[in-house]
């Protein structure tokens, strides 16, 4: 099936995952949220049932991140620092984002380098939104979803692209890992093209992350631009707001820090790095 040729059948009513929607509530209707006259909307009372395990599974938060949370999100550096301030930001505009939904339009493009907390942000909204609010979310990787989408075209696959997209385009809010990562060739340009205009037209927040950068000066050399194309760059700047966050690697630093506690804890018969050496 071309991807062109899916047209979800869903309506607003329907945004969470089909086993978790209760449709026979008298208040909400199966949309989950409860209409309070003269003040807006709210949660509704039906969501307040024991769902939250059930919600979680079904955002599919990998394990490596499931403690993730605003709470241990710390920006590094010294508090006047342009990487400190940056990751700061980033958290308050992620904690803004859950305060604020459902009434709001954009969602969030998560934009920096590889190890400044990223994906531990984009969880942890997701997860607010989960505990707080009983919002039905989903985490996708980038990579991962187009191996599901190519392994759907092999014959003997047990799967179509639809069954690979409709959770994509249904989920009521979405965090897309690591927009751009892959080989950037046309059909991986068409591919996020499609879903991000599908959910993009009928109204469903969207959280991405990517290393890529719109400035050409960053270090690697391609910005997102030329990663996902001209066309998804561009309607990403109208459907999130974009977030930079600066920073080294994380990842790095705690890796530097273990070999710095190796090199004190060394082995027996020598030094970590130098055997027969002197501690």
């Amino acid at each position: 099936m071309a991807l062109g040729s899916f047209r979800p059948t869903f309506g607003r009513a329907e945004a969470m995952p089909e086993h978790l929607r209760l449709t026979d509530c008298a208040y909400c209707g199966g949309t989950g949220w409860e209409l309070v006259e003269g003040k807006g909307v709210r949660p509704c009372r039906c969501r307040k049932s024991d769902r939250t395990a059930q919600l979680l599974a079904a955002a599919r938060i990998p394990k490596r991140y499931a403690n993730c949370s605003f709470e241990n999100y710390q920006p590094q550096g010294p508090p006047i620092s342009k990487n400190y301030l940056s990751q700061a930001q980033a958290l308050s505009a992620a904690k803004h984002l859950v305060d604020e939904y459902p009434n709001l339009e954009m969602g969030l493009l998560l934009m920096g380098p590889c190890g400044v907390g990223k994906t531990h942000l984009a969880v942890s909204l997701l997860k607010q939104l989960v505990l707080v609010k009983g919002i039905g979310c989903l985490f996708i990787d980038f990579q991962d979803l187009l191996k599901d989408i190519q392994h759907s075209y092999n014959p003997v696959s047990e799967s179509s692209e639809l069954e690979v997209l409709e959770p994509i385009y249904a989920a009521e809010v979405l965090v897309l890992d690591e927009l751009g990562a892959g080989k950037p060739s046309a059909w991986v340009r068409e591919t996020m093209a499609q879903v991000v205009n599908m959910r993009y037209k009928e109204s469903r927040l969207t959280i991405l992350t990517t290393n890529y950068s719109d400035d050409p000066a960053c270090p690697g050399g391609e910005t997102l631009e030329e990663r996902v194309g001209a066309r998804l760059r561009s309607r990403l700047f109208e459907m999130c707001k974009t977030v930079v966050i600066l920073g080294d690697d994380y990842r790095r630093r705690v890796n530097r820090q273990r070999g710095d506690l190796v090199s004190l804890n060394p082995p027996a018969g020598g030094a970590a790095g130098n055997a027969g050496g002197a501690v």
